[in-house]
């Protein structure tokens, strides 16, 4: 499905209701697993959550998990560790070429038993569960968080616990308290100090035996930048969100300061105010390295408004559903865009125009459409295979008709 966007007019005001939080629900979902007298709201209806809880279900046999990386990882660790469960866990051709050495080689320090059925380093993984009575494992602190969380989320049902040394400057911070805040809702003891993270086992009932996965902040991101390019006075209400989020990317709402829009917080909801012009030789200058994932969201607002941006801290964007980095660099370079990137940098130059009926590629990746579907609000834009937002946000395209942008679906 390829689909042309053009702008409303005028100022927006619309209420979005944004379903909860895929990293929350991936997360609460695998801790269901394990604890099933844990109860959860709100879950995700996104299609990685759906393949999280398919996933879980399978005892023994194949286990496709398409191009969900998040599952990919959180159900390694998962079925290394349940006894008696053999599975294969597969997923799509981009999915086999990320690597996932790390997470193995940690499982690997605690016992588990884990093969490569293809390439070394990657999926697909022969699992076949077992009893881990092995507590300490060592990894460097600069990978992917979802290794890290992957290997916490199943420590309290280990014999021993776990004791996680980390080594070097640790990135994604914001993703691993979400974890340790997750295991301390259900009543696992955790301790974070320094590099150094230990939780206890936990083989007891549940203390609390409800959880209510918040809104997703970075499905949140798109409106950021739909209120960042429309006209000062734009406003759009979003629920459910909460002010002392455990979302690493609810640090939009000191960013997008920087682009003229403001956010209140009222109960659940939060309302996005643009409420000044900002000055076009500004250069914004951020380090994502606690909040990747809203890279490229930041980088099409700059184009969108004609400023600068130097984002740093991106080195996990070279492994997500496609190299985001790269993709970035094509795709804002078809819109006249002068951008460069590095393995974990992106310099973006400011520009005075774009060009108009680009058809944008989104390489299976979720964020590209999303990201680049607000610049519709300064020029006309196809958005080609716009299916794959079903991967985190499946009513996206829904809510964007909300906010009177003009969608036609169009020949491939």
């Amino acid at each position: 499905m390829n689909l042309h966007l053009q702008s409303s007019t005028g100022k927006l005001s619309e209420h979005i209701k944004i379903t909860g939080s895929k990293s929350e629900s991936n997360r609460a979902l695998l801790l269901q697993a394990l604890y099933p007298s844990l109860k959860i709201d709100n879950v995700s209806n996104s299609d990685d959550s759906e393949v999280m809880q398919k996933g879980l279900k399978i005892i023994n046999g194949e286990v496709d998990i398409h191009h969900a990386g998040t599952a990919m990882r959180f159900l390694t660790a998962f079925f290394a560790t349940q006894e008696g469960r053999e599975v294969v866990l597969t997923g799509s051709k981009r999915m086999k070429e990320r690597p996932i050495r790390i997470l193995v080689d940690a499982l690997r320090q605690l016992g588990a038993e884990i093969e490569y059925t293809e390439n070394e380093g990657y999926p697909p993984l022969k699992i076949s569960g077992k009893r881990i009575s092995k507590n300490k494992v060592s990894m460097a602190a600069n990978v992917s968080s979802q290794y890290i969380s992957a290997l916490l989320l199943v420590a309290p049902t280990l014999d021993s616990g776990l004791h996680l040394s980390l080594e070097g400057k640790i990135t994604s911070v914001p993703y691993m308290k979400m974890t340790l805040a997750l295991l301390d809702h259900i009543g696992a003891e955790t301790i974070f100090e320094g590099n150094e993270i230990t939780v206890k086992p936990f083989h007891t009932e549940l203390s609390r035996a409800e959880f209510v996965v918040e809104s997703d902040w970075s499905s949140a991101s798109y409106f950021y930048s739909v209120a960042a390019l429309s006209e000062v006075g734009t406003k759009i209400k979003l629920s459910s969100y909460k002010e002392n989020s455990l979302q690493g990317d609810s640090v939009l709402a000191e960013v997008y300061k920087d682009f003229g829009v403001i956010t209140q917080y009222e109960g659940e909801n939060i309302i996005l105010e643009k409420t000044e012009e900002i000055d076009l030789n500004k250069v914004i200058e951020i380090d994502l390295s606690d909040a990747p994932d809203i890279a490229q969201t930041i980088s099409v607002t700059a184009f969108g408004l004609g400023i600068a941006c130097s984002l740093s801290g991106l080195h996990t964007l070279k492994i997500k559903e496609t190299d985001r980095l790269e993709a970035l660099k094509t795709e804002l370079g078809k819109l006249g865009a002068s951008i460069e990137v590095t393995d974990k940098e992106l310099y973006l130059k400011s520009s005075s125009s774009m060009n108009k009926d680009v058809a944008i590629d989104t390489y299976n990746d979720h964020r590209m459409a999303m990201a680049f579907a607000p610049l519709a609000l300064r020029t006309s834009i196809i958005i080609n295979d716009a299916g794959v937002v079903s991967k985190s946000y499946p009513d996206f395209w829904t809510d964007m008709k909300k906010l009177a942008f003009k969608i036609k679906e169009i020949e491939g």
